[in-house]
């Protein structure tokens, strides 16, 4: 049974700069409420097709997922993660009167097993705290950041 969580927001910057934001891999490391590795990923941008692995700790426990981007367009980031756990992550951004909008979802589902219900229970739990408000937040941030850095020069 998948757990479905969704925020939303507005950000005063363009929706390049928060789709910026969504797949540099850099950026990702800023707002992304979980620290990682990447593992078997040469580039610095996701992009449609992209697929990686991608190593950190939740709840006490080394966890792995394997990522694959279904789209990064100018209007869509959707990814699934397949390892203890299924995630269905996708943001919409467009634009807005005051800036830009940014629609978060991420959907939980164990993979079976001791370990899966454990680190879903965790990934709920960190959900449920505001995690995907607070990445949103960030995302935020950071595309404002870049819109402020382009203005500048």
């Amino acid at each position: 049974m998948w757990t479905r969580w969704n925020t939303h927001t507005l950000v005063e910057a363009d929706p390049a700069d928060v789709i910026d934001a969504l797949t540099c891999v850099d950026a990702i490391r800023g707002w992304s409420p979980v620290s990682f590795q990447l593992d078997d990923l040469d580039e610095h941008r996701l992009h449609s097709g992209t697929h990686a692995r991608v190593v950190g700790r939740l709840a006490g426990f080394g966890v792995g997922f394997d990522v694959r981007v279904l789209e990064a367009s100018c209007e869509r980031l959707a990814l699934t993660a397949h390892g203890p756990v299924e995630l269905d992550v996708q943001y919409l951004v467009n634009p807005s009167d005051s800036g830009t909008s940014v629609e978060a979802e991420v959907g939980v589902r164990s993979s079976g097993g001791t370990c899966g219900r454990l680190v879903a229970r965790a990934v709920n739990t960190l959900l449920a705290a505001g995690a995907l408000d607070r990445a949103v937040a960030r995302i935020g941030a950071e595309a404002e950041a870049s819109a402020d850095l382009a203005i500048a020069a």
